[in-house]
């Protein structure tokens, strides 16, 4: 299923779901007397891109029907949430990039003080893009061909000559690699790496993207990003000379099945919480581990997002209506869970 075609199914699910709300007063789930989290209190975590709602909120309200008392998600960027995990700050996060957050994990106490079980959504793929125009005009395939100043210079925003890479807002894991590989590839002289607020500089490189200048940057899926500008289509995958990633990683081989290099290993994203609480709650431990969200269903929802549908209201709506979608799945991810309690 496309993203599009994806998209579309949960705009109708979220418009079903509103008159029904409507009728109703509320969504109806189906409840159980069963219990097991009542009077545990739970404190959901995620990083400042507000796409990553979606997804905290559908593991927020597995376990509010479980009888947890899950308060508002709070932010905090990756390193210190993993931190936050470890320590008992905050209870979970949905958006742990597993091997991208690897340094942050073990950072925090790896397994001895945090619980990851199961792939929450598997297949994420991240890396260089250019516009597909200017790759094949000057047939640029490799990021490496940007140490050539003339190649460069094709991306220069600012007149200084060099490519600008519309990177990764400082503190993610992204930033680590990026920041190792102009290095490793030897681009410092060639390239500059703008970072910030990732969702002004992406806008910024869209409206770009849009007036039909040439474009260089960083993305991953699933996102919306890649729903606007869609890789084969409107922008091109760039490969790595060869593979280097930073930190323990220094040895792995960043290679995909079909060849491709693109500098990042295919990651999955995964639910973490605090150990102690984990073991505490098998419940809670058993969800966070047995559910799975499609990569096709957080891009569909964050386009709806970046559409203008980004309000908290709408957002818990999408979610709701994602629920309702899927009630016999959802159903089956409780029974299981509540079955580990007993």
């Amino acid at each position: 299923m496309t993203l599009m075609t994806t998209k579309r199914t949960l705009m109708a699910c979220v418009a079903a779901a509103g008159l029904s709300f409507a009728a109703a007063g509320g969504p109806a789930f189906a409840q159980d007397s069963e219990m097991p989290g009542e009077g545990v209190s739970v404190t959901p975590l995620k990083s400042s891109i507000a796409e990553e709602t979606f997804q905290t909120l559908l593991v927020s309200k597995a376990l509010e029907e479980l009888g947890y008392d899950v308060s508002d998600i709070k932010e905090l960027e990756y390193a210190a949430g993993h931190v936050a995990i470890g320590n008992g700050d905050g209870t979970f996060m949905a958006d742990h990039w597993d091997p991208l957050h690897s340094d942050f994990y073990t950072a925090a106490g790896g397994d001895e003080k945090i619980y990851r079980e199961g792939v929450y959504s598997p297949g994420a793929l991240q890396g260089y893009l250019i516009d597909k125009k200017t790759a094949e005009e000057h047939n640029i395939t490799n990021i490496g061909q940007l140490k050539d100043p003339e190649i460069a210079k094709l991306f220069d925003n600012d007149g200084d000559g060099k490519a600008d890479l519309a990177g990764c807002t400082p503190g993610w894991g992204c930033e680590g690699v990026i920041e190792h590989q102009l290095d490793a590839f030897e681009l410092r002289d060639t390239v500059t790496h703008n970072q910030g607020s990732y969702s002004a500089i992406i806008a910024d490189t869209i409206t770009r993207f849009q007036d039909g200048q040439p474009v260089l940057y960083y993305t991953w899926t699933p996102y919306w990003v890649s729903g606007v500008m869609v890789p084969g289509q409107d922008v091109t995958w760039l490969n790595v000379p060869f593979s280097s990633l930073p930190g323990e990683r220094s040895d792995v081989d960043t290679s995909l099945p079909d060849g491709s290099n693109y500098g990042f290993e295919a990651n999955n994203q995964r639910i973490i919480a605090n150990r102690e609480f984990a073991e505490a709650n098998p419940a809670a431990a058993k969800l966070f581990e047995i559910m799975e969200l499609s990569a096709n269903d957080i891009s569909a929802q964050n386009l709806l997002m970046r559409d203008g549908q980004d309000s908290e209201a709408d957002i818990e709506r999408h979610a709701d209506a994602w629920i309702q979608g899927h009630q016999e799945q959802w159903n089956e991810w409780l029974e299981e869970a509540r079955a580990a309690a007993e």
